[in-house]
């Protein structure tokens, strides 16, 4: 996802919406990110957030970039794709700004889940097939086992 102005942006007047082309709920950018969209130096991208050294998560403020909530300090600062359209709409006057949604590339771990899934998959219906019923609530069967321990 990036947020940026319009390739031969020359300062036109013309107010042009902010155009979400997909929302993910992990469509976070981060500072690198933001840095490109922006066509500002990383120092600049720091100067404009929204960050207090005692504050975690300080209360919203429209004359700077707001992160997304973080759990704890070490985390890295994330951003919403609309929330940076909006500072430099807003805040740095960029007329244009398009906010794009770009899919990551398939990772190693989402393969590697996707062949878990798979047979998981296999298992159930190998489990369907041979007349045992695939449990849906695992702890009527703990409780059940549990009985039976503290029987022997």
């Amino acid at each position: 996802m990036v947020a940026m102005p319009p390739a031969g942006y020359a300062g036109t007047e013309s107010e042009a919406p902010v155009t979400p082309s997909g929302e993910s709920a992990e469509g976070l950018i981060g500072i690198d990110e933001v840095q490109r969209a922006l066509n500002r130096s990383r120092a600049s991208v720091y100067r404009y957030t929204n960050t207090d050294p005692r504050n975690l998560n300080p209360p919203f403020n429209p004359r700077k970039l707001n992160p997304e909530y973080r759990s704890d300090q070490k985390d890295p600062l994330m951003f919403h794709p609309n929330e940076v359209a909006r500072f430099a709409r807003d805040v740095l006057r960029i007329k244009e700004v398009t906010v794009e949604v770009l899919n990551s590339p398939y990772s190693a771990t989402q393969q590697l889940l996707s062949t878990i899934l798979d047979e998981l998959r296999e298992i159930r219906d190998l489990l369907a097939s041979s007349g045992v019923e695939p449990a849906a609530d695992l702890s009527a069967r703990l409780s059940a086992s549990e009985r039976k321990r503290s029987a022997a």
